[in-house]
């Protein structure tokens, strides 16, 4: 059965079972195949709001800080 014919049974299915669909899936997944978009042990900066004073005013501008 291809993807396309699966996916109209797969939406049909209640919230519950598509969790459990997803866990099994999940679980068949080999660890050696390349799926992951981040690599271990390598550090990501990523950018957040603390320490950037003046991004609420700029983010909410009606707000008087």
């Amino acid at each position: 059965m291809s993807l396309p014919e699966l996916l109209p049974a797969v939406r049909q299915l209640p919230a519950s079972d598509k969790l459990r669909l997803m866990r099994i899936l999940a679980e068949e997944l080999e660890p050696d195949e390349d799926i992951y978009p981040l690599q271990p042990n390598r550090i990501y900066y990523l950018p957040t709001p603390y320490n950037s004073f003046g991004v609420g005013r700029l983010l909410s501008p009606s707000v008087d800080i």
